[in-house]
């Protein structure tokens, strides 16, 4: 995972032919929930915190809170206790937010501010 962010990091997505193209935005022409990411972890790579939220809002919010649930998950582990188990709200709250966010990325008057 280390490796992987700090690649993203030195190598930037903002240039057209370095990373594939997300397969749903290269059929459909629709953003999916994800589109952005990978330019948005350049922007968090290097601690811009603006250029990541300008790409991907969700993304930029949620993959810092990953790292910290696998933190937490690498440290319970290590103590010897069971990993937390992630509430079935938790999960129900996820799924509509990124519905939501996938709903509102997608509609031409939202998009100079949600499209990626």
């Amino acid at each position: 995972m280390g490796v992987a962010t700090a690649w993203v990091g030195v190598v930037d997505p903002n240039h057209p032919g370095r990373y594939p193209v997300c397969p749903l935005y290269a059929l459909t022409g629709l953003y999916c929930p994800l589109c952005g990411g990978l330019r948005a972890t350049h922007g968090l790579a290097r601690l811009d915190l603006a250029d990541a939220w300008a790409h991907n809002p969700v993304w930029t919010v949620a993959a810092p809170l990953l790292v910290l649930a696998w933190a937490d998950w690498v440290w319970r582990r290590w103590r010897g206790r069971p990993a937390r188990r992630v509430p079935r709200a938790a999960v129900v709250a996820l799924v509509v937010v990124l519905l939501a966010f996938t709903v509102a990325r997608n509609v031409p008057a939202w998009s100079p501010w949600l499209a990626p």
